[in-house]
C-alpha cells in the first residue's frame, strides 16, 4: 500500500509501505475512504515537535472494514465505519465513565494517511453506519472522527448551555466545529476570534453571532465590551498556544468555564491567578467515542455539516501539498482521497 511518511520539518513523502495486518484479536483492517491533514500534524511539520525517525502520519479516518480479528463482533467486513484518533476498548472503567480517550488500553492513531489502516481496539472504537453513506456526507463523517468530536467536547467541557454566551478562541477546523457545537448546545451568543475573512464567513454560517479580530489583551477587552464588562459563560480554547490559553481564561466571567482542546505548547497557568478568577478549567484529548453515535446521527439527518471545514480536496498521493497548503494558511483543512 501507499502512505504518508514524515522525515523532517517540511518534508512529508508519499511512499510504498507494508500492508497492515491483524496483530491482536481486537484489531480490524479498514480500506480508507477518506483521511485528512490535521492542524496538530503541523506541529512536527513546522518543527515545533521532535520527529525522530521517519514515521507514518495521520489520525483521522473513515473507511470500509476489510478484515477483523477474532474478538471483534460489533463490525464486520464490508461495513462503512467511523472511528476516533484515540482507540478504546469502550469497556474499562474510564470508558464506562465516558472518558474513552483515557482508556486503560488506549492507543493513539498515527498511520491513517494511507490506503489501509490497522485499527487497534476496533471492537470498542469503530461505529458502523447502517449503510454506506452518500459521497457528499463522507467529509462530515470524517470530521466527526476528530475535529467535530473535539470541537463538541470543547463545548461540553466549557459547559455551554441554552441561552448562554460562548467564545471560541481559534478559527481552525476545531474552532469552527466548536461554533457548530456551541450552536447545537443552545448558546444564544457565539463570539468567534478570527482574523481571516473566509474563516469568519464560515463561522457565521455555522452560527457565530459576533467576530473579534483582535488578539491578546485587546481581544479580551472586546469580549468584555460585548458582555457588559463581565466576560463569557463558556470559552472554547482550540489552539494550544500560551497566548490562546491566556486569552481564553481572561475572556471567561467569574464562575464561567474554559474547555481547552488545543494540544498545549509552552502553556503555563498561574495557579494563584486561576484560583482568584473562579474560572473552571477542563480539557484534554477529546473522548470522541463518547460522542460518535450522536454526532454521526446529526450528520446523517442533516442537522450539522462540519465537512464544510474541508476547503481543499486532494488525491492521497498529493498529501505533501495538503501539508503545505495548511502550513501556508491557504486551506483550513485538506481532505485526502485514496
Amino acid at each position: 500500500m501507499r502512505g504518508a511518511v514524515i522525515y523532517a520539518p517540511g518534508d512529508v513523502r508519499f511512499e510504498n509501505l507494508d500492508d497492515p495486518k491483524i496483530i491482536n484479536p481486537t484489531d480490524a483492517i479498514i480500506r480508507t475512504v477518506a483521511t485528512c491533514v490535521c492542524g496538530s500534524d503541523l506541529w512536527p511539520y513546522r518543527g515545533a515537535e521532535p520527529i525522530g525517525d521517519p514515521h507514518p502520519m495521520g489520525h483521522e479516518y473513515v473507511g470500509v472494514v476489510e478484515e477483523v480479528g477474532s474478538e471483534v463482533a460489533n463490525v464486520r467486513p464490508g461495513q462503512f465505519v467511523v472511528g476516533s484518533f484515540a482507540t478504546s476498548d469502550n469497556s474499562c472503567a474510564n470508558c464506562l465513565n465516558g472518558w474513552q480517550s483515557s482508556c486503560l488500553h488506549r492507543e493513539f492513531m498515527s498511520t491513517c494517511q494511507a490506503d489501509y489502516v490497522r485499527i487497534p481496539n476496533a471492537h470498542g472504537t469503530l461505529v458502523a453506519t447502517d449503510e454506506h453513506p452518500d459521497a457528499e456526507l463522507v467529509p462530515s463523517l470524517l470530521a466527526v472522527s476528530d475535529v467535530m468530536g473535539t470541537g463538541w467536547y470543547a463545548a461540553v467541557a466549557a459547559e455551554v448551555k441554552p441561552g448562554s454566551t460562548a467564545v471560541v478562541v481559534g478559527d481552525g477546523a476545531v474552532g469552527l466545529c466548536g461554533v457548530i457545537a456551541a450552536k447545537e448546545l443552545g448558546a444564544e451568543r457565539i463570539i468567534t476570534m478570527s482574523r481571516h475573512e473566509s474563516r469568519q464567513k464560515l463561522a457565521r454560517e455555522f452560527g457565530a453571532t459576533d467576530i473579534i479580530a483582535e488578539r491578546g489583551d485587546a481581544g479580551v477587552a472586546r469580549v468584555k465590551d460585548l458582555t457588559g464588562g463581565i466576560g463569557a459563560d463558556s470559552v472554547l480554547e482550540c489552539v494550544g498556544t500560551s497566548e490562546a490559553m491566556r486569552q481564553a481564561l481572561h475572556s471567561a466571567r467569574p464562575g464561567g468555564n474554559v474547555g481547552f482542546v488545543g494540544v498545549p505548547h509552552e502553556v503555563a497557568i498561574d495557579g494563584e491567578e486561576l484560583f482568584f478568577s473562579h474560572v473552571g478549567l477542563r480539557g484534554g484529548p477529546a473522548p470522541v467515542r463518547r460522542h460518535l453515535p450522536d454526532l454521526i446521527d446529526r450528520v446523517l439527518t442533516g442537522r450539522i455539516n462540519p465537512g464544510k471545514v474541508f476547503d481543499l480536496t486532494l488525491p492521497l498521493d498529493q498529501v505533501a501539498e495538503g501539508y503545505r497548503a495548511m502550513d501556508e494558511r491557504r486551506a483550513v483543512k485538506a481532505l485526502l482521497k485514496p
